[in-house]
């Protein structure tokens, strides 16, 4: 029981016409499928045929599609008055408000009108596919369709079937969803899907960065887009997207894992929200908005210091060969020797740990020491970790050698694991984790993030390009230093490590 996505005379029926149902409508009709909107308010079906075949119009003078082509996937789109008119459906895609008992009570209605065999998919973010389809009398006959918003530009669609769901009926949504352009993963029925799921590592843990002290917002945002590369920094997205939004979504996700500590809240957003700075929409939220951009202030220039010789730790033999030739090229006095001699500033290259770790460990002086990170590489933005004793002299003979070459430099308080560390090590530990609970493929876990969240790469990609290894020290460094069984490793990355092989191995 399903349909032929290849079905040249496929009908399509989408329930609910605002943003998201009218983007699917426009990518169905370019796909040559025959479209059927419905909307419970009297005229919006009719207002929604309208505005999709005004965008084809306009997508026609900016020579994206010819006038033919436009003219011929208008006339795919018709308004119904009532359910009813959904009746020559093979699948309706419901697109309501995100309401458990609304969505169920639609199915019901659904289910008197249209053909046994016509597949009932929801669009659901936040709900679970198998409690909708407990409404029906015919649950395999149920999934999820979850497309992204703006859904033309957002070239990814997850098909999540429920419990009971009918294996046929996800092949065909797959089969559909690459019909009419877009990547298809399956992904189980669980809290977020795949998606929003692999999200939850991105903005919670560096608002947790944030409220230990360790930097500010803007810090942040600059230290993963410029050095971790990612294409937009968490509070510059959590105002875009709207911190209400954000925060009732890392809540919900928190609540439906049964307080998994993963994606433990921060008590930040509630404050931001309580006192009504929403971000982008009101103006203000983690930044300043003026004609809607972020005002930021500048950074701290580097400091004119004095010239004192650098001592750079060998415990991680790659990074001081890395660190040494940097400092070297850019003229710094460097000390080559197997300890410190008395007054050179140290350098350590820790993983997880902090500056003062780093340092009493290996028997320096903590007010001459500092921790520079060098897991992404020293080609972007570099950031250095100060101990709660580090001379500002020290500080600032590590700071201005650093950027001699003219590369920003970022200082940061103390903290086990720098902001990148711990940012990329959660995002790569949530997605083995993903991989580990068969919620998805690790094919499709790499596929959909990029797509999906704007990553530089999928989770386990990322983990890869960092090394497993290295990623499984972050976390173990991160878990003995603060007793957060958020940080604990996922077996998936673990055992892969242990191994020395690709996490995107799967298992027979």
């Amino acid at each position: 029981m399903s349909f032929d996505p290849q079905n040249g005379a496929l009908v399509l029926g989408v329930v609910g016409t605002g943003t998201m149902g009218r983007g699917i409508a426009q990518i169905a009709a370019v796909a040559g499928i025959d479209v059927l909107l419905h909307d419970a308010r009297e005229g919006a079906a009719g207002e929604a045929v309208a505005a999709v075949a005004d965008t084809f119009r306009t997508l026609a003078r900016k020579g994206r599609m010819s006038d033919a082509a436009a003219d011929s996937a208008a006339a795919r789109l018709c308004p119904v008055g009532g359910l009813d008119g959904l009746a020559p459906c093979h699948l309706v895609v419901e697109a309501i408000v995100e309401d458990l008992e609304a969505k169920r009570a639609l199915f019901a209605a659904l289910e008197a009108v249209v053909s046994p065999d016509c597949v009932l998919a929801t669009n659901t973010s936040s709900l679970s596919v198998t409690a909708i389809a407990a409404g029906v009398d015919r649950s395999d006959r149920v999934a999820g369709f979850h497309f992204f918003n703006p859904v033309p530009l957002m070239k990814i669609v997850e098909v999540a079937p429920g419990v009971l769901t009918d294996p046929a009926v996800t092949d065909a949504l797959v089969g559909l969803g690459t019909r009419m352009g877009h990547a298809a993963v399956e992904t189980r029925d669980t809290p977020g899907f795949l998606v929003n799921h692999a999200g939850r590592g991105y903005g919670t843990e560096a608002l947790r960065v944030v409220g230990e002290g360790v930097a500010d917002p803007a810090t942040v945002d600059r230290v993963l887009v410029q050095q971790a590369g990612f294409r937009m920094g968490p509070f510059e997205l959590l105002d875009l997207i709207g911190i209400d939004v954000s925060q009732s979504v890392m809540e919900s996700i928190y609540g439906q894992f049964f307080h998994e500590t993963r994606f433990r809240p921060s008590v930040l957003p509630r404050q931001y929200v309580a006192a009504g700075l929403l971000g982008r929409k009101t103006g203000r939220g983690f930044y300043r908005y003026a004609d809607g951009k972020p005002v930021v202030d500048p950074e701290p220039e580097v400091p004119a210091a004095a010239r004192r010789p650098l001592w750079v730790s060998r415990r991680d033999p790659t990074a001081h060969m890395a660190l040494t030739e940097r400092l070297a090229a850019g003229g710094a006095a460097l000390d080559h020797g197997e300890r410190p001699a008395a007054g050179s500033v140290c350098l350590v290259t820790p993983l997880g740990e902090d500056a003062t770790t780093a340092a009493l460990t290996a028997g320096l002086d903590p007010t001459l020491t500092l921790a520079v990170d060098t897991l992404f590489g020293l080609q972007g933005r570099r950031v250095l970790m100060t101990t709660p004793v580090t001379s500002t002299e020290a500080r600032d003979a590590a700071w201005a050698a650093l950027a001699a070459d003219g590369v920003p430099v970022t200082v940061i308080h103390d903290s086990p694991g720098f902001v990148s560390q711990r940012v990329v090590a959660c995002i790569v530990n949530i997605g083995c984790d993903i991989a580990q609970q068969r919620i998805a493929a690790p094919a499709d876990i790499d596929k959909a993030v990029p797509l999906g969240l704007g990553y530089p790469q999928g989770p386990l990609a990322m983990g890869d390009r960092l090394g497993p290894a290295r990623v499984l020290a972050v976390l173990e460094a991160l878990l003995a230093q603060t007793g957060d069984p958020r940080y604990r490793p996922s077996p998936w990355l673990k055992r892969r490590a242990m191994l020395g092989v690709s996490l995107s191995t799967p298992e027979a």
